[in-house]
């Protein structure tokens, strides 16, 4: 005689995002980040450092510096929560932290945007302090506003953060997570402007930094620095480094795995 055993429902899948799981991961995160002093300084005193020392080596010049200060005070910051982000997604991976918190009800949804909200407040001082240091004791000499400029530097900051997230799910080491950034991040430092106008580059060169999204961070700051209202190309450069953002975390969500083999 056969004996029928009771179906066995599956436990629902986790939602996409949840509010309450994602605050709380983000909580986590901030009080882990908070037993790291080194690591909040490399977040927050870095990009300061950084354009402290560019305005003395262009001391004697200081046109250079407003050229080229309002640039490297959105590219600072991204480059700085770029590394700080992907070697920490990986600490908490190859640690297991990562397969302990998704064998819970939390979605990689809520884990991904809960990194992004706890960096995402870091980079909130971060750019706070670097663009008050550039505008009110540097003598960044802007046309606009500098809380444009402080919106660009967040976006920026945030930018790192999603490239991070992303790049994570690729390295098997804490080593390997740095050796991405001369992939990730020097050609888009290369490519943005920075150096030469990008209409001045071969027109292969032109188009590739034409997708790339620090470039238009670069553009946006541009805007700010030479125009004294909101122009239409800010506009469409902040789009486009937030729009990058979003996109990247989507793909870091997609990507995320649980352990590092």
């Amino acid at each position: 005689m056969s004996t029928t055993h009771p179906a066995t429902t599956p436990p629902a899948p986790a939602q996409a995002l949840n509010a309450s799981r994602t605050a709380a991961t983000a909580a986590r995160v901030l009080r882990q980040l908070g037993h790291d002093p080194r690591t909040i300084a490399l977040m927050l005193l870095v990009p300061c450092v950084m354009l402290l020392l560019l305005r003395y080596v262009f001391d004697g010049s200081p046109r250079t510096f407003d050229s080229i200060g309002a640039s490297l005070l959105g590219i600072f910051p991204l480059i700085t929560m770029f590394l700080v982000t992907s070697i920490a997604t990986l600490r908490e991976r190859t640690s297991g932290t990562l397969e302990h918190l998704l064998a819970m009800p939390l979605g990689k949804g809520d884990l991904i945007a809960g990194y992004a909200l706890a960096f995402g407040a870091l980079a909130v001082v971060q750019s706070a302090l670097a663009t008050g240091l550039a505008v009110l004791f540097l003598g960044l000499d802007v046309a606009g506003s500098p809380w444009l400029l402080l919106l660009v530097a967040l976006l920026d900051a945030l930018l790192g953060t999603a490239l991070g997230l992303f790049v994570s799910a690729f390295a098997a080491s804490e080593f390997q997570a740095v050796q991405f950034m001369p992939a990730v991040i020097f050609p888009q430092l290369l490519l943005c402007g920075l150096f030469t106008p990008r209409a001045a580059m071969h027109p292969v060169l032109e188009a590739v930094s034409d997708v790339l999204p620090m470039s238009y961070a670069v553009d946006g700051m541009n805007e700010v620095l030479r125009h004294t209202d909101m122009t239409t190309a800010f506009v469409r450069d902040v789009l486009i480094v937030a729009g990058s953002a979003l996109l990247v975390l989507g793909l870091g969500a997609a990507t995320l795995r649980r352990r590092t083999e």
